[in-house]
C-alpha cells in the first residue's frame, strides 16, 4: 500500500478503475476514440443535413430548388422558404417566357431541338435516352414543359395573374400525343420514372388522367415473371419507375398515399428487397424505402432493411453518402442525400406547397 508521502494517497483499486474511467471519457470527448458508440439513423440525418445546410449556396440552382423543396415538405422548416421563393421568381420567368413563345409557329419545335442538341451523352444510359427522345418529335420540351406548369401549381402560381396567357400553354400540351409516350414499351424500357413523372404531372395539370394506362403498360412490359431475365440495366430502371409512381402520386412528397392502390409496387419491393440491395444503387433503394413510408408503413421491414443499408454506405469524414463509385462531390450526390435523409429521419407527416404566390410578381 502506498505512503501519503508526497502527496500520494492509499492506492484504492475501484477508484484507480474509476479514475482511469473518467480520464477515458474526457479524452473521447476532447479528441474522439475508437470505442465511441455508434451514430444512430438520426444523428446520420443530421449530419447530412448540416453538411448540405452549410454548403447550400455553393449548389447549383437546379440543385438547391431540389434539396429545399425537399426538406420543406417534410419539415415545414420556414428556412427552406427564401430559396424556394427564389426559383418561383425564376420559374415565372422562364414559363413566360415560352407562353409568349409559343404564339410563334415553329417555336416549339425550335426549343426541343436546342433541349435534345443539349442532352447530355456522358453515359450509356444518356445516349440511349437521348436517342429515344429524338424520336418524339417535340415531346422532349412538351414534358419539360409541363414539369414547369406543375411546379407552378404546386407554388400556388399557375393563374393569369402570375402567368399572363398561361392557356396557351395549356392548349399546346393538350394537343401532344401523351397516351402513345407514356405507353411505348420503347420508352418505358429506358426512362419509366420519367413516364411516372409525366403522367402525373399531366394530371396535376388537369390536362389528361393517363396514370391508369401509364402503370398498366409498365405492368405488362415489366411483369413480375420476367424479373429472372432483367439485366441490372433494365432491373434498375424498373425499380426506379415503381418508387416514381408511388412519389409522383404523393404529389412529390406533399401527401401520404394509399397502400392498397399501391400494393402491386410494394409487394413487389417487398419480395425483391435481395436484389434491389445487392444490385441497384443507394438514390434507388432509397426511394423504396421512402415509398412505404408515404404509404403509412414506416415499420415494414423493407424500411429499416433499406435504412441499415444506407447508414453502412455513410461516410463520416464527408458527411454523405458517397456515390456508387466512391464520389464525395456534394452537388452530384444532393439528390442521393436529400433522399437519406428523408428516409434516416422519417418524417412524421408532410406539409404542402409551399404557397409562394405573393413572390411570383
Amino acid at each position: 500500500m502506498r505512503s501519503k508521502a508526497f502527496g500520494y494517497e492509499a492506492y484504492h483499486p475501484v477508484q484507480h478503475r474509476l479514475r482511469w474511467v473518467l480520464l477515458w471519457l474526457l479524452y473521447c470527448l476532447v479528441v474522439g476514440c475508437a470505442t465511441a458508440a455508434p451514430l444512430s439513423q438520426q444523428d446520420i440525418a443530421a449530419e447530412i443535413r448540416a453538411r448540405y445546410d452549410t454548403a447550400f449556396d455553393t449548389l447549383p440552382a437546379a440543385k438547391q430548388r431540389h434539396y429545399a423543396q425537399r426538406l420543406y415538405r417534410i419539415t415545414g422548416d420556414e428556412r427552406y422558404l427564401p430559396p424556394l421563393e427564389d426559383y418561383g421568381r425564376r420559374l415565372v420567368a422562364s414559363l413566360q417566357k415560352d407562353i409568349a413563345g409559343l404564339a410563334e409557329p415553329g417555336y416549339a419545335a425550335q426549343r426541343a431541338a436546342g433541349m435534345l442538341e443539349r442532352y447530355p451523352e456522358r453515359t450509356r444510359k444518356q445516349r440511349i435516352r437521348k436517342e429515344m427522345l429524338g424520336e418524339w418529335g417535340e415531346m422532349i420540351f412538351a414534358k419539360y414543359l409541363a414539369f414547369r406548369l406543375n411546379q407552378a401549381r404546386a407554388h400556388g402560381l399557375l393563374n393569369e395573374q402570375q402567368l399572363s396567357g398561361v392557356d396557351r400553354a395549356m392548349a399546346y400540351l393538350d394537343e401532344q400525343p401523351y397516351r402513345d409516350f407514356l405507353t411505348s414499351p420503347e420508352v418505358l424500357e429506358v426512362y419509366a420514372a420519367q413516364v411516372a413523372n409525366l403522367a402525373y404531372d399531366l394530371y396535376g395539370l388537369g390536362v389528361a388522367d393517363l396514370r391508369h394506362e401509364a402503370k398498366a403498360a409498365f405492368r405488362a412490359h415489366y411483369p413480375p415473371a420476367r424479373d429472372a431475365a432483367l439485366s441490372q440495366a433494365s432491373f434498375r430502371n424498373k425499380i426506379y419507375g415503381m418508387t416514381h409512381f408511388v412519389i409522383a402520386a404523393s404529389d412529390y412528397y406533399q401527401y401520404r398515399v394509399s397502400a392498397t392502390d399501391n400494393a402491386w409496387i410494394l409487394d413487389e419491393f417487398d419480395a425483391q428487397i435481395e436484389r434491389i440491395l445487392a444490385e441497384t444503387k443507394e438514390d434507388i433503394y432509397t426511394e423504396v424505402g421512402i415509398s412505404f413510408q408515404l404509404a403509412g408503413l414506416a415499420d415494414h421491414p423493407v424500411v429499416s432493411r433499406t435504412q441499415q443499408a444506407l447508414m453502412s454506405a455513410y461516410d463520416p469524414e464527408a458527411s454523405m453518402i458517397p456515390g456508387e463509385f466512391g464520389s464525395t462531390d456534394l452537388a452530384r450526390g444532393e439528390h442521393r442525400n436529400v433522399l437519406a435523409i428523408m428516409l434516416l429521419d422519417g418524417p412524421e407527416r408532410f406539409y404542402a406547397g409551399p404557397d409562394i404566390t405573393k413572390y411570383g410578381n
